[in-house]
């Protein structure tokens, strides 16, 4: 085992640990250098296949204001956010948008040179920026990556998973244990600080927008720290992903396709958002998951199909790249065909509890990006305001670390310990080696089809049953075999979670929908999920 100290962790390489490690190198008390963690490499997270843009409320656009914009997430958000933390954000998106232009990301302009902005369901107005027409998280991630390769006080750990906190006794970070994916090496690493930034969860469902690599990790590891976890039920489906057969993860078609003028068509060839919502396509992302839902469940059918061919032949072409080669490489050509499309799990809008500063209820412990909760999105996400979260609450976090001792722990206590104790070299896993592949497969079926877009009382009871039995089954607690196991055991935690509290929310809110309790309760309330208990405030 080994033994290395650094000034700050991070865990993560979307936009918000890269965005993160960026700021924090600036620091001149970070003495002993960063150290940034990633599973896969630098290109592997949600933020990389975010297609539609970033949120930003602009000076420059004149149609926007910040008022406008925080009732618009509200409104998306069934109520449940917290609105300091949307005006905290919001009055930030100016800065952050400029200082990601400083860095070099070349969002998409005009023919004026000024910023080009689209709309995308939910908006009252134009305000969401895009970077090579449906490619910004691509363009943003990438710019950052290569932005942070060449920092000299900032180490990359790439093919590294994040096993466990080392939160003390009095409840500070000390630390993390990681684990070498190639060589199944633990080092322990000792920092006054560490930063989650582990992104979402979509892998516990049998259909994902997301990348391999979203298994919920940030949430397993504050879980099993002790913290509380908030408002877990709430889970966002994205109405419109690429519907090929046989294809689980399912390639994004972004939502500024229908903000840009494409149409929903059922089986029969018809129209049928206007029938549920007045604002058709442009309805909240759950009221058109749900429609779409019940258009297939009407027709047993697979999908529906998404009408690009009503946009401008040009602006088709030259907006939508990404969305052109991916159907292309399906068959599907968008300017000539509709593209069959179905919902996927996307987002999760619950997490740790944290907030806009990342600050956690363990001192020197953060969360930013999708692991954490901070009350931005409520019961349902505002399109575009996922990346805006992740590099606003990055740079409120750097700036409260201004005055912040990075000196690395010296001691450490004998509760510590005990967690270093746990992944030695010669403390043995519990059991044999898993079949991962056939836990996962038993774990996404059962997500997905109790758990999903529809939910009820006895459907998330055969779920949590089904959830309890893996548990027995994969008989692992701490210590694995490799990185599939660590995963597997991060997806379990983390579906218990989403589980539990969609039991206790005896109500349809957002994203949570129960058909057994179809209304929303009058007084929006949060759910907490932590080891000492689970509740509602």
């Amino acid at each position: 085992m080994r033994y290395s100290s650094y000034s700050a962790v991070i865990v993560g390489s979307g936009v918000a640990g890269l965005y993160s490690a960026l700021s924090l190198s600036k620091n001149s008390k970070v003495t002993d250098n960063i150290l940034l963690v990633t599973k896969g490499d630098l290109s592997e997270s949600n933020s990389y296949f975010a297609q539609g843009g970033i949120v930003g409320v602009m000076r420059e656009n004149a149609a926007d204001t910040i008022t406008s914009h925080i009732e618009d997430t509200i409104n998306a958000g069934g109520g449940l956010n917290i609105q300091d933390s949307v005006k905290n954000i919001s009055e930030n998106s100016d800065f952050v948008i400029n200082d990601l232009i400083n860095h070099g990301v070349d969002f998409d302009r005009d023919e004026n040179g000024k910023l080009s902005f689209t709309l995308e369901a939910a908006h009252s107005v134009r305000r969401v920026l895009h970077s090579g027409g449906d490619a910004t998280g691509r363009h943003i991630q990438t710019t950052l990556a290569n932005a942070v390769k060449e920092l000299n006080n900032v180490d990359i750990y790439e093919d590294t998973t994040a096993v466990e906190l080392l939160i003390s006794e009095n409840n500070e970070c000390k630390g993390i244990v990681l684990f070498n994916n190639l060589t199944c090496d633990y080092e322990i690493v000792y920092s006054p600080v560490v930063v989650l930034a582990t992104g979402g969860i979509g892998q516990i469902y049998k259909y994902t927008t997301n990348p391999l690599c979203a298994t919920g990790d940030g949430l397993a590891l504050a879980y099993n720290a002790g913290l509380k976890l908030r408002d877990t039920e709430f889970v966002q489906f994205h109405p419109t992903a690429l519907a090929v057969k046989d294809l689980e993860n399912r390639p994004l078609l972004t939502e500024a396709l229908r903000g840009e003028g494409a149409v929903l068509l059922n089986n029969d060839g018809e129209r049928f958002m206007p029938k549920y919502d007045k604002r058709g396509e442009l309805a909240p992302r759950d009221v058109v998951t749900r429609a779409i839902a019940t258009e297939m469940r009407k027709n047993g059918a697979d999908n529906v199909y998404l009408d690009a061919t009503l946009i401008d032949y040009d602006k088709l072409i030259t907006r939508f790249p990404t969305v052109r080669k991916i159907c292309k490489n399906a068959g599907i050509d968008i300017t000539k065909e509709p593209i069959p499309t179905a919902p996927a799990a996307h987002y999760f809008m619950g997490g740790i509890v944290a907030d806009t500063d990342g600050k956690t209820s363990v001192k020197g412990l953060f969360a930013v990006g999708e692991t954490a909760s901070t009350g931005l999105h409520g019961a349902n996400r505002l399109a575009s305001n996922s990346l805006l979260e992740c590099a606003v609450c990055a740079y409120n976090m750097v700036k409260t670390l201004g005055d912040y001792d990075f000196t690395p722990p010296k001691q450490i206590d004998s509760h510590t310990k005990l967690l270093i104790d746990r992944y030695g070299d010669d403390t043995p896993v519990n059991g044999v080696e898993a079949d991962t592949n056939g836990l996962l497969t038993a774990l996404k079926n059962t997500m997905w089809n109790n758990a999903g877009i529809f939910r009820d009382e006895k459907s998330l009871k055969t779920a949590l049953n089904d959830v309890s039995e893996l548990v027995l089954k994969f008989n692992r607690e701490y210590k694995c075999y490799n990185k599939e196991e660590y995963e597997l055991r991060n997806m379990l935690i983390t579906a218990r979670a989403i589980l539990i509290c969609a039991l206790n929310r005896r109500e349809s809110r957002g994203a949570h929908y129960r058909t057994d309790y179809p209304q929303m309760s009058e007084r929006p309330q949060h759910s907490i999920y932590s080891k000492e208990k689970n509740y509602v405030e």
